[in-house]
């Protein structure tokens, strides 16, 4: 008897495949394999690999549900949502950005920080919104990279660091790169988690002093 298929679990066996071993491994013919049925069935559901991918962004905005009082804590719940999606889906940063996406949990997600900014100027609304976005996006993708990269080499930030000490050592002492050497050595070395709340509070902070004039 035919395995029974709909949108949803072959999204969700995509997404497994994805979260497994990356966007290389997801296609129709690997999604029916692990479904157990053949790839034409698929059809019937799906048309094209990048049809399925925009659902895949989709399912993951569901986990996305930004929340607080006022614009603030909203759009710092969806700066840190975000980040918590794709700690979850590595994918997820290779995908988000670009034209807006338009599926159902993606509305959804839009209308919560929408409105949570209504009495904000209508037109800064989305230049605030991009901004938060781009912040995210770009943060997350530097997670990202860093961590495949530790997984390409066998060798973890402390290693990378221990490795190459030597050399930067060697270089600041040639006296070429003062300012970079004092924040090498003197300067506060924080943590991912550290590392991307102080760069969303100091955009924050920005757009909360643009807001208030």
């Amino acid at each position: 008897m035919p395995t029974p298929l709909s949108r949803e679990r072959i999204v969700r066996a995509a997404i497994r495949l994805a979260d497994a071993d990356g966007l290389e491994a997801v296609s129709l013919r690997k999604v029916a394999a692990a479904l157990d049925a053949g790839p034409m069935r698929l059809y019937g559901y799906i048309a094209t690999k990048d049809e399925l991918f925009d659902l895949m962004v989709d399912a993951v905005q569901a986990e996305i549900r930004p929340a607080g009082d006022g614009w603030r804590e909203v759009l710092r719940s969806l700066a840190e949502a975000t980040r918590q999606a794709v700690h979850q889906h590595e994918w997820f940063a290779d995908l988000i950005g670009g034209r807006p996406q338009l599926g159902p949990h993606s509305l959804a997600r839009m209308e919560a920080v929408l409105s949570a900014l209504g009495g904000v100027d209508v037109n800064t609304v989305v230049p605030v919104v991009a901004a938060v976005d781009a912040y995210v996006i770009g943060a997350v993708r530097r997670e990202i990279t860093e961590r495949r990269a530790e997984r390409a080499t066998g060798m973890d930030k402390r290693q990378w660091q221990a490795t190459f000490g030597p050399y930067l050592e060697r270089t600041f002492a040639t006296g070429r790169f003062p300012a970079l050497a004092t924040v090498v050595r003197d300067g506060a070395h924080l943590d991912a988690d550290q590392t991307f709340r102080a760069g969303l509070d100091f955009l924050l902070d920005g757009i909360e002093a643009r807001v208030s004039r």
